[in-house]
This record gives structure tokens, sequence and C-alpha cells, in this order.
């Protein structure tokens, strides 16, 4: 089969921004050509072989497809929140063609049969790509390492004890050096959880406001700082996981600016919203590490501005209403973010924040470096092609979501731009009624 996708504007940073035609041939990309429109007099004709089928990508975006690093897919032992097939459904409904799931399964993904299993069955129900992220420490107790070398051999492609922090700084040493002697990144998960007590919220006059515990900063960056520290004192990768505040930012800066090999990313969230969205106790603007403030909020936009902040991930974290539908203090932390998490962060690129080229580097290229993975827009590889609608106008409405959970708060939230188009493993995974 031969698809054809004409006239977008294709963007894959560092080698490619022109408008073009791609021909996808049995799968694989067989030629990137600029459209007649822009195209020399020098330069060849594009492929004149007969197509099956045509797309017109006039006035949009083509991107290699996207990449979001930080995913809990809840399966297995979860799936009434989430499931492999349904988490890779909402991904590719968000422009996803590549995600990256947390080890916090039950039983966690700390050894090879889970690790063998998510991949094997995301490969049955989807061409969506799953990497499994395996555990830092037999079942994300922050006692044992897991077995590293089987895990790699199994195909995980990075190590965290996401949803937990590693507190033994002994540990976390130990972790990362053995890591970087299989050549994979450590991810953290940055909390020191004596200091964050039983706080539910941000810590500040709102918290005291609402009658709720909060959760200083300080809680985040203290082991921003050490995690730092000991990827320096072990010359090991390190990327730190949803940054939120300003004081994490600002270490993140200041270790880059000595040459630390220290990456991070941020969520959707803690650039779109702050603390006061729990108001009226929503639990659906509760997670962990929770919404911050103005000042926050501006320097994560900051910090992805210069660089500070590598890449977008979503934390994608279903939950079903038995776990939301309760008081804030029980409530779950964590919101669904795959089929939000490109439009918000494409109003980076309306409010002239970000460029459209920028947002690819943080949604495709930067994420493909961190974990290692094929990089672009490449010919004879497999197509993993997301096309974007900047101009469309849309309600996130969670009823239309794909997803099995609904937990988040942006519903009703009038937003620019959005997925049309999704191929992964060269294989059509979404398409919006607009492009038809």
């Amino acid at each position: 089969m031969r698809l054809l996708i004409k006239g977008g504007r294709v963007i894959d940073p560092g080698s490619f921004d022109d408008i073009a035609d791609i021909l996808v041939e049995d799968g694989k990309i067989a030629e990137i050509r600029k459209s007649s429109k822009n195209k020399s007099k020098k330069e060849k004709k594009p492929s004149q072989k007969k197509v099956d089928k045509t797309i017109d990508a006039s006035g949009k975006i083509v991107t290699p497809g996207l990449i979001d690093m930080h995913v809990h897919l809840r399966e297995p032992g979860h799936e009434y929140k989430e499931t492999i097939e349904t988490g890779c459904a909402a991904a590719a409904h968000g422009g996803f063609t590549t995600i990256c799931a947390m080890p916090n399964t039950n039983p966690v993904n700390d050894n090879r049969q889970i690790t063998e299993y998510i991949i094997q069955k995301a490969q049955e129900v989807s061409a969506v790509r799953v990497y499994p992220v395996a555990a830092i420490s037999k079942g994300l107790k922050g006692e044992n390492l897991c077995e590293y070398g089987d895990l790699k051999d199994a195909g995980a492609i990075a190590f965290s004890d996401d949803g937990r922090p590693v507190m033994d700084s002994q540990l976390m040493r130990r972790a990362m050096e053995y890591a970087k002697g299989f050549g994979l990144p450590t991810i953290s998960h940055c909390e020191d959880m004596d200091l964050a007590g039983k706080g539910v919220m941000n810590e500040g006059a709102f918290a005291t406001k609402m009658g709720l515990r909060g959760i200083p900063n300080a809680v985040e960056s203290i082991m921003v700082m050490r995690d730092i520290a000991l990827s320096e004192l072990t010359d090991s990768p390190v990327h730190i996981a949803h940054v939120s505040t300003f004081e994490s930012v600002c270490a993140i800066r200041e270790a880059k600016k000595r040459g630390a090999r220290v990456t991070s990313e941020t969520a959707p969230h803690y650039f779109t919203l702050t603390e006061e969205a729990v108001g009226e106790y929503n639990t659906n603007a509760k997670m962990n590490p929770p919404l911050r403030t103005d000042r926050d909020r501006n320097e994560i936009r900051n910090g992805l501005v210069d660089g500070t902040i590598d890449a977008i991930a979503s934390d994608h974290a279903p939950h079903s209403s038995i776990e939301k539908e309760v008081e804030f203090d029980l409530a779950a932390n964590g919101i669904i973010g795959l089929e939000t998490s490109l439009s918000l962060s494409l109003q980076l690129v309306v409010e002239g924040v970000l460029t459209i080229s920028d947002l690819v580097e943080k949604m495709h290229t930067h994420p493909a470096a961190i974990i290692g993975i094929q990089n672009g827009l490449k010919i004879g590889s497999l197509a993993d092609i997301t096309i974007i609608d900047t101009e469309i106008m849309h309600e996130i409405n969670s009823d239309n979501f794909l997803s099995i959970s609904r937990n988040m708060p942006f519903n009703g939230m009038q937003l620019k731009g959005k997925a049309v188009f999704t191929m992964a493993q060269g294989k059509v995974a979404y398409t919006d009624d607009s492009l038809i």
C-alpha cells in the first residue's frame, strides 16, 4: 500500500523544516520531497508512483511520531483503571506513537517476566510502541536493587521507582552506577517523603484557607539536588521526572552549566494550572507533585524556553471514581494526560512561549535521545508520523476519550490545536474526523 501525505509543513528538528510530501510505502517512509510549490528546478520531482490514498496535510504540521516518556498503563494488576490496549488507543488519539510505561504495576515490573509481558501485550493490541521502564528496587521498596542486566535484556529502556522515591542515598548511588554499566538512564521521582509527611497539596496560604495539609517546594528540590550530586559523583545520567518547582528548575539549570549529565521533564498541568485548581476540593486536580504557584508555573515555562527542561511528558495516571470521588485527603494522586498533553502544550505556541519546532523537540527529539531510541523521519524506516492541526478549535470533553478513566481537571477548556492523524510503525492508529 502507498500512502501520500501531501503539502504539510514537515518538521524534523535539526534536519528538515519545509512544505513537503511524504510517501509511505508498505509501512515504511519511501520518500520525503519538497512539494512542487517550494521545489527548485534542480531538485527531483516527487515520486509519480500511483498511490492508494492521499492525505491533504495543507496548512498542518507533519512531525515524527510524538513520544511520551512517562505513562502509567496500570496493566498488569489495575485493569479497571487502564489497560495496555486502552492506553495505547489513548496515546494514538493524542498524537503519540511511542510511550514509556512506568513500573508501578501489580506485580511491579521488577523482573523480566513482567517486562516481556508488557512488550508482548502491546504488540498484540496496538501499533503504538510501548517501552517498559523497569523498577530500580525490588517491589519499589527502596531496599534491594533489581537485576538490571536481565531487565535490559528483556527490553527495559530505563530504571525508575516512579510513584515512590529512593530515599536511601547509598542505594540510589549504587543504582546509578549499576545503570551506567548497562548504558541506561535512571529516572528519578524526587520527593523527600519525611518532609512531605501527610501533605496533600502545595503548602501555602491557599492550603491554609482550604484547611488542607501542605507539601513545601523543598520536598522536591532537596531530592533534585541530591540526585544531581549523585549523578556527578557517579558520572551517570539522571533524568528528573515531573519537575514542578521554581527551586528545582534553578538547580537543574546550574547543574547543566557545570556539565552535569542531567535531563528533566515537566508535565502540561505544571505550566497550565496552579494550586487554585484545587478549589472546591477538586480531587481531579490532586497529584504528586502537587500543583504549585504562579511563580513556579512561570519558572517552569522559563525552563522550557532556555532548555533547562528537556521534555514534556504527560505523567498519565488513570484512576477510577472509586479512588477519586472521596474526601480530598483520601483521594489518589494523578490525572490522565495522553489525550490532552499535545493540545495543552500547543497553547505555549499560541502564546508565543515556544515555537512549533521547539515543541516538537520537547515531545519527540529530546525524549528519543534520553531513552536512546531511533529519532526522526528516516527513509527506509517504519513510518511513525503525527499530523497536527494547529488552527482547529476544540473543547476538551473526557466523554470522548479512549482512556478508561476520566480523572482530569480540564473538562470544558477551549483549546487551539490537536493531533488529527497518527501513524505508528507504518499503520494508521488514529484519524480525526476533521481530516477525512
